[in-house]
């Protein structure tokens, strides 16, 4: 059951993870919401697709949890990598205090179809599809919408009390009101692909690392979804030296046959990740925040990306639902949304930027491997069960309140 709707109303700038939840759990608390999102389906691959325990304990809370694990899904309680040649496990996640002790691999698009359904239950919500953002509208003299182009292409305005950018890393809404952002760096990208997983396939639930680069392999159940580190900015030194070089590098680096590899016979079907770690230095101004990847780009490590925006959304929809609800928002109350979630986001950059290798991309010498830190990891009964923790959990763990 929702509550009155008659109090202040909300725009969320893409219906990503952080975007479509913030839209539900508004919505359940009985504001009014509009989600719109520039894309006409969810049907893109290599996004984020990782579902952590604390996303999955927060399904839970919902009530969804036993519907959602019925769609298709690969479970992963441990994640490794291949360190000096040997197997090493990097984070355990089988000590959580959670229901559910692994990290779910699911395509991002089920899991967003998955909560748009559930949000369309509410007459308060409104998802629009095919929908891209030209501007805010400040006629007020603070934000109090957005402008679009609507998915007839014709130029309109949607007014709300508080806008949401959750548009991702290049995310127009911040762009748009002018937000510092702060760049950590980021000395490499990755290329995504596509080859065919067969029965005799060694088991890895995550991923592996390789010795010269650094190669992840995600079991999609027909296929192995990879991702493959190279030099920042390098990919078109990369496509120069073209796809059978590309080829031979990922066969030297894989526990697959090298013939595998064959199947990559288009650059189109290399899909590259622009890698960036940044944060806004304010995620707010008056009648606007920013959550999710808008406000903080993470590292794809641990693909705890997906898990901060997730948790961006709960934390926001705590604090704000009845300030919207009641139309009694104010700015601290967005300041509080950052205040709350300021930590977790710099903490788990810190300890991506602790990961990172020191070395460069591709250099084959004795001392390349990976980063201290990591190998430490590896050797250690007892880390993996704390990076189990961290990755799963993340730094501050948020629960449904509304």
């Amino acid at each position: 059951m929702t509550g009155s709707t008659t109090g202040q109303s909300c725009c969320v700038v893409g219906a990503g993870p952080a975007g479509l939840m913030l839209g539900f759990l508004l919505a359940r608390a009985g504001v009014r919401v509009t989600v719109i999102e520039k894309h006409g389906d969810f049907l893109r691959d290599f996004r984020g697709d990782t579902i952590h325990p604390s996303t999955l304990e927060v399904m839970h809370e919902l009530g969804f949890l036993d519907e959602f694990l019925k769609l298709p899904h690969q479970q992963a309680v441990k994640l490794h990598a291949e360190i000096n040649g040997q197997q090493a496990t990097i984070a355990d996640f089988s000590r959580l205090p959670t229901r559910c002790k692994f990290i779910a691999f699911m395509p991002q698009w089920d899991f967003l179809s998955f909560l748009a359904d559930k949000a369309r239950a509410f007459p308060n919500f409104d998802l629009r599809m095919g929908v891209k953002v030209s501007g805010l509208d400040r006629s007020s003299g603070r934000v109090s919408g957005v402008h679009i182009v609507n998915a007839s292409g014709n130029p309109e305005t949607i007014a709300a009390d508080l806008v949401i950018g959750a548009d991702g890393r290049n995310s127009s809404v911040r762009r748009e009101a002018g937000l510092e952002v702060e760049d950590l760096g980021a000395s490499v990208d990755v290329l995504w692909m596509q080859v065919s997983r067969r029965e005799d396939d060694p088991a890895k639930g995550m991923s592996h690392g390789g010795p010269n680069q650094g190669l992840i392999l995600i079991d999609r159940g027909e296929f192995w979804q990879c991702g493959y580190v190279i030099r920042k900015g390098g990919f078109a030194e990369t496509q120069a030296a073209g796809l059978p070089a590309l080829r031979t590098k990922l066969a030297a680096v894989a526990p697959l046959p090298a013939d595998r590899f064959e199947e990559i016979a288009d650059w189109s079907q290399v899909h590259l990740l622009n890698v960036r770690m940044d944060r806004l230095k304010t995620w707010w101004i008056p009648g606007l925040l920013c959550i999710g990847d808008a406000a903080h780009a993470m590292s794809p490590v641990g693909g705890v990306g997906v898990n901060l925006a997730i948790q961006d959304a709960i934390a926001a929809a705590n604090i704000l639902a009845v300030p919207l609800r009641t139309g009694a928002l104010t700015d601290a109350d967005l300041h509080a949304v950052q205040k709350r979630r300021d930590f977790p986001t710099k903490a788990t950059q810190k300890v991506q930027l602790m990961m990172r290798s020191r070395r460069k991309p591709g250099d084959e010498s004795k001392s390349s491997g990976p980063p201290a830190f990591l190998r430490a990891i590896g050797h250690s009964r007892l880390l993996p069960h704390l990076t189990g923790r961290l990755i799963g959990l993340g730094f501050r763990p948020e629960h449904i309140k509304t």
